[in-house]
């Protein structure tokens, strides 16, 4: 017979110890903080000895962390278990963390093609800077943008540039803009969010080209990347941004490419829950999507070239 104590302090506890946090288990859980409070406390008095240490942030004992990866995995198996007999639901939804620019940029504006494909499928757009943990939320799988070279497993959709862009509306016509064109102008930027990452910076990319150095720009600068991008479509001033994110504008001619260097950027690569077999509308999505970023390479490495072959001929 098994020695198993109270379901609900174990479970109290679990969500407590994966959350880092009484607050956010009890909301997880559907009770008050003080109920989690009070099962915790149950069951380490059955135990006889304390698995969490409580203070400004919740931290589990030597005897916690023992437990802990046992217990996750175990609820982790069950959750599996019950999957795996439930019905299918109509209009099945996944949902998918990104940032805010990428969403907006490049995400939403494929998303009708994938409707098409699938109208059952629902997709719920979680659109933050904040780093979530799929284990934690309720999210399917995340775009994450960073260093390639980050450890974590998942299938990298591309790599992006840095360039310098402008509306063509203060662009000079008949010739491919320049930065002196923008004297008049203030330099746009901005602010990063993960300061871990060494940002593409418009003093890097001033360095690697030909300009009036006793002539200061101004840089004007914007807490949201989405606020900059939507200022350089203004015509505001020319801007240090992703060519992934500047694509359509880049080919429609809405925006035009300031004669410059190229800066390296980083990777957005695709991050996916492996406790459990993806369910079938998640599988679709994830092909989908891997696909739609095979396409998007491959046409840009036509582009480029096609481009380089116009330069030499």
């Amino acid at each position: 017979m098994r020695k198993i104590p109270p379901l609900n302090s174990v479970r109290a506890f679990e969500a407590v110890a994966r959350h880092q946090s009484f607050s956010a288990a009890a909301n997880e859980l559907s009770v008050t903080v003080a109920a989690v409070s009070h099962q915790v406390r149950q069951l380490e008095d059955g135990l006889g000895q304390k698995l969490l240490e409580r203070g400004r942030t919740v931290t589990l004992t030597p005897a916690g962390k023992t437990i802990y990866p046992l217990l996750r995995d175990g609820f982790d198996q069950i959750a599996q278990a019950f999957a795996l007999i439930s019905a299918p639901k109509e209009g099945d939804a996944i949902q998918v963390s990104t940032t805010r620019a990428f969403a907006e940029r490049w995400l939403m504006p494929r998303l009708a093609k994938f409707n098409g494909i699938y109208p059952d499928i629902m997709v719920h757009i979680h659109a933050s800077e904040k780093v979530v943990d799929l284990r934690s939320e309720t999210v399917d799988l995340a775009i994450r943008y960073g260093p390639g070279d980050t450890g974590e497993l998942g299938p990298v959709l591309f790599r992006d540039e840095y360039i310098a862009v402008a509306d063509q509306s203060i662009c000079p016509v008949g010739r491919q803009p320049v930065i002196s064109d923008f004297h008049n102008r203030s330099l746009l930027a901005f602010k990063w969010k993960n300061q871990a990452l060494q940002a593409p910076s418009w003093s890097a990319w001033l360095a690697g080209v030909e300009h009036d150095t006793s002539r200061d720009f101004r840089i004007s600068w914007y807490s949201e990347e989405t606020l900059a991008l939507h200022a350089v479509e203004r015509g505001l001033g020319p801007l240090l941004c992703s060519n992934v994110l500047m694509d359509d504008e880049l080919r429609s001619g809405r925006m035009r490419r300031v004669t410059g260097p190229t800066l390296p950027g980083f990777t957005y690569h695709l991050i996916e829950d492996t406790r459990t077999d993806p369910r079938r509308s998640l599988s679709l999505f994830r092909d989908w999507l891997l696909n739609e970023a095979k396409s998007f390479r491959e046409t840009a490495l036509n582009e480029l070239s096609a481009s380089r072959r116009a330069l030499t001929s």
